[in-house]
């Protein structure tokens, strides 16, 4: 008995995609050509788009964050930002390209609201000086807070830093040699 395989149903039909893209480049060239504005993205495109940057979002890695809709807006800004760097001549596959577009978007925005955080918490232990454990209790002396809260932002805190260091030295040392090839 011979099976047929079934064709996977993703949620972005990449050929479609694809046709759409290369369509809506034609009126964008024909619009150059008459000296016009570009035409606005068409809607299905715009849905391909909004369907990737929901889709990743859903990945494990990227689930658990409060906040993920800013992560989903940003990835439309940037695929709407970097769409018209997408060129169907030399690549037949806008899934991928996007993909990637709202990958990267994530991944800055997670440094962003990374390095916010930090930001935050040194504020925090600069202004009220934490250093000072009675601020770990009211009045009566019961606990306000943790100890291991604090043991926590120092942590977090102590890798921000480290994380900064090593970025730093990459680049000091990729700067070292360049100035050695020039």
């Amino acid at each position: 008995m011979h099976t047929m395989k079934k064709k996977t149903v993703n949620y972005v039909d990449n050929e479609k995609f694809y046709s759409a893209i290369v369509e809506y480049r034609k009126h964008c060239d024909l619009a150059e050509q008459k000296g016009l504005d570009r035409p606005q993205i068409p809607d299905y495109i715009g849905e391909c788009i909004l369907k990737i940057s929901k889709n990743l979002a859903l990945l494990p890695k990227f689930s658990s964050y409060s906040y993920k809709d800013e992560m989903i807006s940003d990835a439309i800004e940037n695929s709407v930002l970097y769409f018209h760097s997408f060129d169907p001549e030399k690549s037949n596959n806008p899934f991928a390209y996007f993909t990637q577009v709202t990958y990267y978007a994530y991944l800055r925005r997670l440094n962003f609201e990374e390095k916010t955080r930090y930001m935050t918490y040194k504020s925090f232990i600069e202004t009220i000086g934490i250093n000072d454990m009675s601020l770990l209790s009211d009045s009566e002396g019961n606990a306000v807070a943790s100890p291991d809260l604090y043991d926590n932002i120092y942590e977090f805190m102590r890798k921000f830093e480290k994380k900064e260091e090593e970025k730093k030295k990459q680049r000091k040392s990729k700067k070292e040699g360049l100035e050695k090839f020039i």
